[in-house]
C-alpha cells in the first residue's frame, strides 16, 4: 500500500516548478519582455512574495535577469545554452542549413526556419547571406504566432475555424503594432487581414512590406505535415526590392515543401 501511495505521488505535478516554468513562458512572449514583478504575478496568478521567491532561484540559476534601475525582468542568458544543446541534438539545424544558405543567398538576406511550439513561432534555424545587409533573427527567438509574413503564412493555411480564432485574439502583430489597440480601426484592419490572407493561400506565401519595420520586407511560407498540418514557417527578412517580393516568395515556398518532405519524421516525434 505504501509503495502504491508513493508511485502515485510521482505522477503528481510540484506547484513551485510548474508556475516557474510558467513565469519564464511568459517572459518568453516579446509583449512581456522586461515586466515588474507584479505584472508576472499577476499573469501566472501567484501571489507576490511567491512570485519574488521564485524571480530570486531562477536568477540565480542565470535563467532569468533583473534591471535593477527599472526593477523590471527578463529572460536569462542561462537558457541560450540550454536552447543550444536541445537545438544541436536534433538533425533540424544540420538538414535545413544548405536549403536556408541558397535561399539566404538568393536573395541576399536572413533566412530561418520558425517551427510552431506554445502558441508561438520559436527560431530554430537560420542562415545570413554572406553578402548583402542581413536582419538580426537570434535562433531560440519567438516571435508571436501572428507576427509579420511567416505569421499571415501560418494563419492563411489554418483550418477555417482555427484561422478565426486566431482573429478573434486581442493583439495581432501582422503589420508590427496591434492595430486592434486602435478600436476605431479594427473592423478594417481584420478585412484587410482576411484579403492578404485569402491572397496567401492562393499564391502559397505571404508577404509584409515593410509593415512591421520600414525599408525591411519579408516573405514567409508554412512548412506542413503530409497530412497537411501546419508545423514550421520558413521566413526570408531583408532590404529586397519589392517588386522581388513574389519572386522570393515562391522561392520560399519551394524551400518550405523540400523541408517538410526532409524533416516530416523528425516533426513529428517533437510535436
Amino acid at each position: 500500500m505504501a509503495g502504491a501511495n508513493s508511485s502515485s505521488s510521482y505522477s503528481r505535478q510540484v506547484p513551485a516548478v510548474d508556475q516557474a516554468a510558467r513565469i519564464l513562458f511568459h517572459l518568453a512572449d516579446p509583449a512581456a519582455e522586461k515586466t515588474t514583478l507584479t505584472a508576472i504575478c499577476r499573469a501566472v496568478d501567484i501571489h507576490k512574495s511567491k512570485g519574488s521567491a521564485l524571480l530570486n532561484t531562477l536568477e540565480s540559476a542565470d535563467l532569468v535577469t533583473k534591471d535593477e534601475a527599472t526593477k523590471t525582468y527578463a529572460l536569462g542568458r542561462g537558457l541560450l545554452a540550454l536552447s543550444r544543446s536541445v537545438l544541436d541534438s536534433t538533425d533540424m539545424t544540420r538538414a535545413t542549413e544548405p536549403l536556408l544558405t541558397r535561399l539566404a543567398g538568393k536573395a541576399e538576406c536572413t533566412a530561418f526556419l520558425g517551427l510552431i511550439t506554445g502558441g508561438q513561432v520559436l527560431v530554430v534555424a537560420r542562415q545570413e547571406a554572406p553578402s548583402g545587409m542581413s536582419i538580426n533573427i537570434r535562433v531560440g527567438h519567438r516571435y508571436p504566432l501572428t507576427w509579420g509574413a511567416h505569421g499571415k503564412a501560418l494563419v492563411a493555411f489554418m483550418p477555417e475555424e482555427e484561422r478565426e480564432d486566431a482573429l478573434k485574439q486581442t493583439a495581432l502583430y501582422f503589420h508590427g503594432k496591434n492595430v486592434l489597440a486602435e478600436k476605431e480601426n479594427a473592423a478594417d484592419y481584420l478585412e484587410t487581414i482576411r484579403e492578404e490572407l485569402q491572397e496567401a493561400r492562393r499564391r502559397g506565401y505571404a508577404t509584409d512590406l515593410g509593415g512591421v519595420q520600414t525599408g525591411v520586407n519579408a516573405v514567409g511560407a508554412p512548412v506542413m505535415y503530409s497530412d497537411g498540418q501546419l508545423t514550421a514557417c520558413v521566413g526570408l527578412v531583408g532590404t529586397f526590392p519589392i517588386e522581388s517580393a513574389s519572386e522570393y516568395g515562391r522561392a520560399a515556398a519551394g524551400v518550405a515543401d523540400k523541408i517538410s518532405a526532409q524533416l516530416d519524421p523528425h516533426l513529428r516525434e517533437t510535436r
